[in-house]
């Protein structure tokens, strides 16, 4: 099944923002030059610009058109409010990057497993401890629960790559919607043994729902960061 055509166009125009092919501040082409371009209906145009507006890349403004809002963050922020993979980061801000893959089971879920993540006893799941490198330093550790039935055929080797990029080119899944929470907690023994602490006592634990598009929470992440060097970055718009 081909990808949703307004979610390629989002995509195509995401990126050419970020390449700053359509710079800062500069407008879009205008509608009727969009629907010409992708071969398309107008409403399939806005519902790509829409997108683009929710994830606050563009501004529209009555009489004048769509306005690129999109600037480059700054290194080392995660984009907290969006589903951006640590690969993805890592390539944002320049950085080399690895995966380890240090835990990979396949469970039932059983009632302990359900208060942790709200995935439905029964259901078979992939659990994995991941450390993730960024310049040789270990500076997070994932602990997944991923459900089998969305993720089908997840390996080490995709683990250790980007389980993002598999779900879209082999599935044609996507994350959808992520909830999560931020708090900071003292560090663990295991926190102690896989990341460099530099001397810190607790971490940044993220805690994130990941929902695809039929609504089914597929993911349950808890991502434990070393705090030194890591800014999150949030953006909201008001509506009405």
């Amino acid at each position: 099944m081909s990808r949703i055509k307004y979610i390629k166009i989002y995509e195509d125009l995401k990126h050419k923002i970020e390449q700053d092919i359509y710079k800062y501040q500069e407008l879009l082409p205008s509608e009727n030059k969009l629907v010409k371009e992708y071969d398309c209906s107008r409403n399939t145009v806005r519902r790509a610009i829409k997108e683009l507006i929710d994830q606050g890349y563009v501004q529209t403004k009555h009489g004048q058109g769509v306005r690129v809002i999109y600037q480059e963050f700054k290194q080392n922020e995660y984009m907290f409010g969006e589903t951006e993979t640590f690969k993805q980061f890592a390539i944002r801000n320049k950085k080399h990057y690895r995966t380890e893959v240090v835990t990979f089971q396949e469970l039932t879920v059983d009632e302990h497993i359900h208060e942790i993540t709200t995935i439905p006893a029964g259901v078979e799941v992939y659990y994995l401890q991941r450390v993730r490198y960024l310049d040789g330093t270990p500076l997070i550790m994932d602990y997944n629960y991923f459900r089998k039935d969305v993720v089908k055929g997840l390996t080490v080797d995709i683990a250790e790559d980007s389980i993002y990029e598999y779900l879209a080119r082999e599935l044609d899944q996507k994350a959808v919607t992520a909830k999560r929470k931020m708090t900071v907690e003292k560090a663990t023994d295991m926190d102690e043994k896989y990341l460099s602490l530099d001397g810190y006592n607790c971490v940044v634990v993220v805690t994130s729902h990941i929902f695809n598009a039929d609504g089914v929470m597929f993911e349950r992440t808890q991502s434990r960061h070393m705090p030194g060097d890591f800014v999150f970055f949030d953006q909201t718009q008001r509506r009405g």
